[in-house]
């Protein structure tokens, strides 16, 4: 009896163990252990948000933005604590929320260390070294893994290999170009392959309509003459006043002018309104990027 017992208790410890076993994240920051499949969880990042609101995890206490991606609304419910701004996570409230696992955006990096003593924290970001859409892909896994949702994430990823290459392949067999714009406040900039919307063209294999693009995460000041000039055949445009609750007025105060109507995208149809909340806010995000997706097949029409 004795031995059965001991055969018995030591199956429960094996089993427990197992189902209690620790993972390894590899992330922006480093490494971080954290138990399977986390109960509580706090999320400061309109990504990580999209992702786990993608995947069915409720979260405990999401960061609050004045400018909250509309598709996500609902998390500015009182429901949800306040973790915070995207920027100034609320430590105090985080703490209260007891937090099994703390995952934060790339704008919240500066205070990893300090949320890494409330719980185990990881950062969901794209890394553009790496290229948008691969980098991406590593988010995803990173919590299909952490929430045993694997094979929902590989499924997801192997739909979008197949969309992402389909574009790929049209626009490099067709030789499309494209000038990535974001207007605000009355200025215009211009982003190319090595900015923070590269994945315009390593990712949808767009050619740049303009050499003459610097190297420029947060992109370049350009005028009207500098966009008659590169002459686009594809011309796709992020409404950055909609952050400061100014937006939809892209075509009358910015493209409403001779220069933009002598290009070949205006002549062709070929201007395209980027969804902001996907190519801006929600960045890496699972509903975010089949987003990024549609918008370009449709401006190609595939």
């Amino acid at each position: 009896m004795k031995l059965k017992l001991s055969v018995m208790l030591v199956s429960t410890l094996i089993s427990g163990g197992a189902m209690a076993k620790d993972l390894v994240i590899e992330h922006y920051m480093g490494s971080t252990k954290i138990s399977d499949a986390p109960k509580r969880v706090v999320v400061i990042g309109h990504g990580a948000l999209d992702a786990l609101d993608y995947l069915g995890i409720e979260p405990v206490a999401v960061a609050k933005a004045p400018i909250m991606p509309q598709y996500l609304d609902k998390f500015q419910d009182a429901k949800y604590a306040s973790a915070g701004s995207l920027f100034e996570p609320d430590f105090e409230t985080i703490y209260s929320q007891k937090p099994d696992l703390i995952i934060i955006g790339p704008r919240a990096t500066s205070k990893y260390k300090e949320l890494s003593e409330i719980a185990p924290t990881i950062v969901f970001s794209a890394d553009l070294k790496q290229g948008y859409w691969q980098s991406t892909q590593k988010q995803w896994r990173n919590m299909g893994e952490i929430f045993n949702a694997q094979q929902k994430i590989e499924q997801k990823i192997s739909q979008l290999n197949e969309e992402f290459a389909a574009i790929k392949q049209y626009n490099e067999k067709n030789q499309v170009d494209a000038l990535t714009i974001m207007t605000s406040g009355g200025n215009i900039t211009t982003f190319g392959s090595q900015s923070r919307f590269a994945s315009v063209y390593e990712d949808f294999g767009f050619k740049e309509s303009s050499s003459n693009v610097k190297t420029n995460n947060h992109g370049d000041i350009i005028s009207y003459e500098y966009i008659n000039k590169a002459n686009p055949s594809t011309l796709l445009v992020i409404d950055g006043d909609k952050l400061s609750g100014k937006g939809n007025q892209v075509e009358e105060q910015y493209l409403d002018n001779d220069l933009v109507k002598a290009t070949n995208a205006y002549k062709n149809k070929r201007i395209t309104l980027l969804d902001l909340d996907a190519w801006y806010l929600s960045i890496s995000g699972i509903s975010a990027t089949e987003k990024m997706v549609s918008d370009i097949k449709e401006t190609v029409e595939l």
